[in-house]
């Protein structure tokens, strides 16, 4: 009796109170109808800074360094003062060099008079031939020595100027391993100076850009139009940093290496400020433009081992997985569409991974969302 008031008592309660039960609901999965667009490629090459004149600074002349004028990194300019090596030889050489001129200035003065004495007694005929011969030929032998003494003359002052070495580009100092004191000679390497207003950045082009070029015709006659036509280049250094100037590419080799299967390119960029140093290592960024192609959200395509996949649209609302092939973006957000698709398609996107074969996508009253890929 006591189980019986029991169950009648909570059967009376479940009656008199209203319980809602959970019912199930469909709801629709976010789609978007295939269409073709433009969307610009970022390709990215490994590169290395140079400097447009990376000049090995040697010495002209053998002597004693006196100064050095910089210091490493320093940024100079042209034409600036760099080292100075112990200049008293040259002066001396130089001062003899100029004595020499002036005896053999005064030389061919005297010949030049005794030629002219003799030609007027020859045209009175008080002297022979002979004499006049003498005489001229000593005259020419006194411009030689002249010509000579003024050479050495010049030989002594560019020695004597070799001894203050100065920048022959604008640009910043490297490594001086050289100090006060030291013997030199032009074997010794005093520094290396980048010549930075312009900086060069190289990097090799690989198979596949090669293969693209292929495909649009490109042959050696038309290298100069093709890279005049190259958008603006980005350099990113390792940090992350995206460089301020934009560069261009320059140059572009004719040979593809055998063991890598790559050309060899050349980008220039300005460097007003000299941020970009010889040696820097970054990240050359070019964005090549592809129109009309299919570009989906890459939360759309499903991975299976290694096939790629999407869910089409069916006319009954269900959805049937189709296999496509893709290409990366490079943007981190959207895959071009090779093959599998076309134009008016309807695809699952939110949701993709969700989904399976056959199964119901879009019901009646549902929400239906269009997603458009970013371009």
């Amino acid at each position: 009796m006591k189980n019986f008031k029991w169950t009648l008592m909570l059967s009376i309660g479940l009656a008199s109170c209203s319980v809602d039960m959970p019912q199930q609901t469909d709801s629709s999965f976010e789609t978007m109808t295939i269409k073709k667009s433009d969307i610009e490629l970022p390709y990215k090459f490994s590169a290395r800074m140079k400097g447009q004149n990376d000049v090995t600074v040697t010495p002209q002349v053998s002597g004693q360094l006196m100064k050095i004028c910089v210091t490493e990194g320093e940024q100079v300019k042209k034409g600036q003062t760099l080292f100075i090596i112990d200049s008293r030889n040259a002066q001396l050489e130089l001062e003899a060099a100029q004595a020499n001129l002036q005896a053999a200035l005064a030389q061919e003065n005297s010949a030049k008079l005794e030629y002219e004495s003799n030609k007027n007694l020859f045209d009175k005929k008080i002297v022979s031939s002979y004499m006049l011969n003498n005489s001229e030929n000593s005259y020419k032998q006194a411009q030689a020595a002249v010509a000579q003494a003024r050479a050495a003359v010049n030989r002594a002052k560019v020695n004597l100027g070799f001894c203050t070495i100065t920048a022959t580009v604008s640009g910043v100092i490297g490594e001086i391993p050289v100090r006060v004191g030291d013997q030199v000679s032009p074997m010794t390497q005093l520094t290396m100076l980048s010549g930075n207003t312009t900086m060069y950045a190289e990097f090799s082009v690989t198979e596949a850009v090669i293969e693209s070029m292929v495909k649009e015709g490109v042959k050696g006659d038309d290298v100069d139009d093709y890279i005049a036509q190259l958008p603006p280049v980005t350099f990113v250094m390792k940090n992350g940093t995206e460089y301020p100037h934009k560069g261009r590419v320059i140059s572009m080799s004719g040979v593809v290496n055998a063991e890598t299967g790559s050309l060899t390119n050349k980008v220039s960029f300005p460097n007003p400020d000299g941020h970009l140093y010889s040696g820097i290592q970054g990240t050359i960024v070019i964005s090549f433009a592809e129109k009309n192609v299919i570009v989906v959200p890459q939360y759309a395509v499903v991975r299976l081992q290694d096939k790629s996949q999407v869910y089409k649209v069916q006319a009954d609302s269900t959805a049937t997985a189709v296999e496509v092939t893709t290409a990366d973006t490079g943007n981190g957000k959207d895959f071009i569409v090779l093959s599998g698709l076309s134009e008016g398609d309807q695809i699952v996107t939110t949701g993709a991974n969700n989904v399976m074969e056959g199964q119901k996508v879009l019901f009646p009253g549902g929400v239906k969302k269009e997603e458009k890929s970013e371009e």
